[in-house]
């Protein structure tokens, strides 16, 4: 177990699976690309590149990997996409189980199906938030509903699903989308109210699923599927403290990133967004390991999880 690969490199008193409050789960699937491909490679990358992350957050004064992060195995690489999404959906129900913050990193947007029927089978009246440049509502999709241009088709019919950042879609699309809680690309850049207005959508508690072609390809251009228009940095950030503040986040995926070419700084975009969202989620927990290696913790933040006695 000493030389198990843990993520960010941390050390294994803050990996460990009965300590930690927040599991990662890598998923290197991408069986239903239909342009890029090489998704399958994101989570190595993302690994990669979070081993050469500063573990120190400036913003909010925190080193969040102390409340622990275990990395779990990968998801097996299958042929069948609904394998997959099985897969993905019996993972989560495992750590949620656990009491764990449970997260995800893609892979191709179709290995969230999994992730938010374990999370919609968990909570009562959970809110999808969906931050992406496509729509990805589409019943079925070359044969098959575990498409990644399907991926909230469910979420739309069985969730409150908020879309945030959408720039392309196809028309059909346009039937089953409920249009008052979608936040076009153009609409957003003109609109100085639009988080107050998606937050307010917003049950209390928050699922999101976040896909790297939601940024600007001008900041992330290793993806899939790139779109202009995109969402940049600092704005995605504000954003997204401000969903971890006012509403209780219960998990979440970053999905899509497809490291061909020299792109090492697309990963680590996607690393630090990774780090920077577990930020926000656990931003006035103190966790300390002392002498004795016994684990104390305080919170002061309302939606924190209990440790488990595993």
């Amino acid at each position: 177990m000493k030389n198990q690969k843990t993520f960010a490199g941390i050390e294994q008193e803050y990996a460990g699976l009965a300590f930690a409050k927040a599991v990662l789960i890598p998923v290197p699937y991408d069986g239903t690309s239909t342009w890029g491909k090489g998704a399958d490679k994101g989570p190595e990358a993302f690994l990669e590149a979070a081993e050469n992350m500063e573990l120190y957050d400036i913003e909010t004064d925190s080193e969040v990997y102390k409340v622990g992060i275990h990395l779990t195995e990968e998801i097996a690489v299958q042929t069948d996409p609904e394998d997959v999404v099985n897969a993905v959906e019996e993972a989560y129900k495992t750590y949620l189980e656990r009491k764990k913050f449970v997260t995800m990193v893609g892979g191709e947007h179709s290995v969230s199906i999994g992730a938010i029927r374990a999370m919609n089978a968990h909570y009562d009246d959970l809110t999808v938030l969906q931050i992406d440049a496509h729509a990805d509502l589409r019943k079925s999709y070359l044969g098959t509903s575990y498409n990644h241009a399907c991926a909230l088709y469910e979420a739309n019919e069985t969730t409150n699903l908020i879309q945030v950042g959408i720039r392309s879609m196809d028309v059909k699309e346009t039937t089953v989308m409920n249009r008052d809680q979608v936040f076009m690309a153009h609409e957003i850049a003109i609109d100085d109210n639009w988080m107050d207005s998606a937050i307010d959508m917003m049950t209390d508690d928050v699922y999101i699923t976040f896909d790297l072609d939601a940024f600007d390809p001008s900041i992330l251009p290793a993806t899939g599927t790139p779109e202009p228009g995109g969402l940049q940095w600092y704005e995605t950030l504000e954003f997204l403290k401000r969903v971890f503040e006012e509403r209780n986040v219960v998990g979440f995926d970053i999905v899509e990133l497809c490291p061909v070419g020299d792109y090492k700084s697309s990963a680590f975009t996607a690393a630090k967004l990774y780090y920077k969202m577990l930020s926000y989620k656990f931003l006035d927990q103190e966790i300390e390991i002392d002498e004795d290696d016994q684990t104390k913790s305080k919170s002061k933040q309302k939606n924190n999880f209990e440790e488990d006695d595993y």
